[in-house]
């Protein structure tokens, strides 16, 4: 371990161990999975926080030798032990890239696609760029790169062959093979009632896919083929959402679905949907007509969402007129 600490330090890193873990240091060969709490801080003093894992659905995975885009966090997982708590203040060498990492992390804790807002460039090109990402803190850090510490947790070890493999873990290849089981597999959980289950697997079908569109030339034909099969686990996910009352996230995903497909009759009826929860009234009755326009046999299910709707506008009304009654008296 002591030379370990050595060539950290060599290469820019210092290393605090905070809590002792397990001994002794694995091997970490290549495939070794491990599963990790972090928390980003600037090294100021109000070490000011810009990421918490803590803080979202569920821990950080990394497998060694997948080539994470955030190289030096490999380097330092490497000396640990499972159950081992440390701090690592990391030179901005190794955390140019971070804005863009936590970026794609942000995106998938908020259920969205991890390359979302990052453009179809290579990563020095996209460091070139100003506001690129849609945060002020990421933006802020991605413009005057600085050096960042590091909080980790290890959770977990995991040896190559006791786990089954994560959709962003997987070559090109193998997600493209793995997304019909994992369509499936999220249509059981749905059916089962496990949602939440069923929404993150719609997800890592949508992350493969959409890895694999960003290597194609937008409207190119396997570009198309690949949206084609995004569409429909959107739809899924968007579904899901419904359920979750996330009617924002559906909004946004069935407008970007509509305005490639202006004749998709489910986004129609799903945004409608989500328009009427929050209150757009006027949004859902256009949508609710385009579904009427493009598949009269709908009728039935509209009719129904429009009865739902009048029912909550009068309850509303009527809600309103007692509150606003009781401030005049």
């Amino acid at each position: 371990m002591a030379d370990l600490i050595v060539k950290l330090a060599a290469d820019g890193i210092q290393k605090k161990i905070l809590h002792a873990g397990k001994q002794p240091l694995p091997a970490f060969i290549e495939g070794t999975k491990v599963i990790f709490h972090y928390k980003t801080t600037l090294p100021s003093e109000d070490a000011t926080v810009i990421d918490d894992s803590r803080k979202r659905t569920k821990p950080m995975e990394l497998i060694i030798g997948k080539k994470f885009k955030l190289p030096v966090w490999e380097t330092i997982l490497a000396t640990m032990c499972e159950g081992e708590t440390a701090e690592f203040l990391c030179d901005t060498k190794h955390t140019v890239l971070y804005p863009m990492v936590s970026k794609s992390l942000r995106n998938i804790a908020a259920g969205k696609d991890p390359l979302e807002g990052l453009r179809h460039c290579c990563g020095m090109a996209q460091m070139h760029d100003h506001h690129l990402l849609g945060h002020p803190d990421l933006d802020d850090l991605h413009n005057s790169p600085r050096p960042l510490i590091f909080t980790i947790e290890v959770l977990q070890i995991q040896v190559p062959g006791s786990y089954r493999q994560e959709a962003w873990a997987m070559t090109d290849e193998e997600k493209l093979a793995a997304v019909p089981e994992i369509h499936e597999e999220g249509n059981r959980l749905f059916k089962e009632g496990d949602i939440k289950g069923a929404a993150e697997k719609y997800h890592d079908a949508i992350a493969c896919l959409k890895n694999l569109q960003l290597k194609e030339k937008p409207g190119h034909e396997n570009w198309i083929k690949l949206d084609l099969m995004i569409t429909p686990l959107l739809l899924n996910f968007c579904q899901c959402k419904l359920i979750q009352g996330e009617y924002y996230v559906v909004l946004d995903h069935c407008s970007s679905i509509l305005y490639k497909y202006e004749d998709n009759v489910k986004a129609y009826f799903k945004r409608g949907k989500a328009h009427a929860a929050v209150w757009n009234i006027k949004e859902a009755n256009v949508d609710f007509a385009k579904v009427l326009e493009l598949d009269p046999s709908l009728g039935p299910a509209v009719k129904k969402e429009l009865r739902e709707m009048e029912k909550r506008v009068r309850e509303k009304e009527i809600e309103d007129k007692k509150r606003f009654k009781g401030l005049f008296q």
